[in-house]
């Protein structure tokens, strides 16, 4: 491989922060919010146009699961965009208050986080860490303004992926233990109109509906390119607006730029395929046309980064209530997409998910096990490739996010490292903020 020595050179110190928050997705805005109301001068940095990740450039659905926390609540009051549940199939309910207006959510996330007084910077790609010893001292970014270095008393990684955790050096693994691979990726689409009436509904991969063509998960499988070939339909707050999740693209890597752009390019050649797929098969779905695709490509499973504990699938199906718990009143299921082609992965659970009670994160599945002056908050923290699937779904990444934004706050407030810190201050904290176990 041939290479290029670039030049030395002094890059300007554009602020110093208590706490600065990389990636603001869900766990990204729960960790700012979170971390400015609890006292701390916190910043905020997004490599996109738009805060809110998955929720917002990614054209989400809804909020899944049945998570409760009071920074999720609120945000979730602030962007409702219609009074209407949904039964979407048989007895399956779709809460109103879950269901995601992209561009409202959008909006409300960044009310919160200017009214808290966090400081935003879009378009802002982290390039690198700049390291004392075994401690993260700061970020240095990439923008229109150039290369620029922000100091951080502490940093937290809410990038999904965990790029910043792993270029200070943390330990990984990526994907599934015995073999490194990895969810499937997919591009939500919006599409218009649907006849809402006698629209169907399938909101997981075991919900089997017969139309008049056959069952709709056995068409989907033998009409659309593997592999594609699952339904998944949900229903907007807006008249004749669905939203699809039927896109799919398998042997992704989201860490490699090669992969998730080849992923992002098969994914949207696949859509006016599903689209004709749904005039043909689909009851309501006769007239409907391609509206919007997310400008983000929905990348689900990366790095497992080696915390202080691991998470494990045990911890969720016996709801277990840790000491040093730092999110609580978390829920889904095991949401494992087929590594393969379409449907749910023969280790995943939805329907058959059977525990129904809310389960907690431990705060030491946050604090990296060989770096100082960082916190994860997302879908990368220490985690089974099975447990991952529950705990990687929105309510739960931005719990998680919450409890990470306070740790920081306190950390920084107090001049110790988060390994260092006293997880009874943080509780107290959290508590006060309305968190309950």
């Amino acid at each position: 491989m041939q290479t290029h020595l670039e030049p030395a050179r002094e890059i300007p110190v554009k602020t110093e922060v208590d706490v600065l928050v990389c990636g603001a997705g869900p766990g990204g805005f729960g960790a700012a919010v979170a971390a400015a109301r609890a006292g701390a001068r916190t910043m905020i940095l997004e490599q996109t146009s738009a805060i809110g990740g998955i929720a917002t450039s990614g054209a989400m659905s809804h909020w899944t699961g049945d998570s409760e926390g009071p920074i999720l609540d609120e945000l979730l009051e602030r962007a409702r965009d219609t009074d209407k549940d949904f039964n979407y199939y048989g007895s399956k309910v779709l809460k109103a208050k879950n269901i995601i207006h992209p561009e409202k959510t959008r909006q409300a996330m960044v009310d919160m986080l200017e009214q808290a007084g966090v400081a935003i910077q879009l378009y802002t790609l982290v390039a690198d860490v700049v390291m004392e010893g075994s401690r993260i001292a700061g970020v240095i970014t990439e923008s229109k303004s150039g290369r620029e270095f922000i100091l951080a008393k502490v940093v937290i990684d809410a990038s999904g992926d965990g790029d910043i955790a792993a270029k200070a050096g943390a330990e990984y693994v990526k994907g599934r233990e015995s073999d490194n691979r990895m969810q499937p990726v997919t591009v939500m689409f919006k599409v218009g109109g649907v006849d809402m009436a006698r629209a169907i509904y399938p909101g997981e991969f075991e919900d089997f509906i017969q139309v008049p063509n056959g069952e709709i998960q056995a068409l989907g499988r033998k009409e659309l390119p593997a592999p594609a070939g699952h339904v998944l339909l949900y229903p907007t707050s807006l008249p004749g607006v669905v939203t699809v999740n039927m896109t799919n693209c398998t042997g992704i890597d989201g860490t490699n730029v090669e992969d998730i752009t080849r992923g992002d390019l098969a994914c949207r050649k696949q859509i006016p395929l599903i689209v004709d797929f749904l005039r043909r098969n689909a009851p309501g779905y006769e007239n409907c046309f391609f509206l919007t695709a997310a400008s983000l490509l929905g990348v689900r499973e990366t790095r497992h980064f080696v915390g202080l504990y691991t998470v494990e699938k045990q911890d969720i199906e016996s709801a277990r209530v840790f000491e040093d718990w730092i999110a609580t009143r978390c829920f889904f299921n095991f949401d494992i997409h087929g590594l393969n082609g379409p449907g749910l992965d023969e280790t995943g659970a939805q329907n058959e998910f059977k525990q129904k009670k809310k389960y907690t994160i431990p705060y030491r599945a946050l604090v990296p096990k060989t770096v100082d002056g960082l916190l994860l908050a997302g879908r990368n923290i220490s985690g089974t490739h099975v447990a991952h699937s529950n705990f990687r779904a929105m309510p739960v990444v931005l719990n998680i996010g919450q409890g990470a934004g306070v740790a920081a706050a306190l950390c920084a407030i107090e001049g110790k490292q988060p390994r260092e810190m006293d997880v009874c201050k943080i509780q107290q904290v959290l508590t006060a903020q309305g968190v309950r176990v």
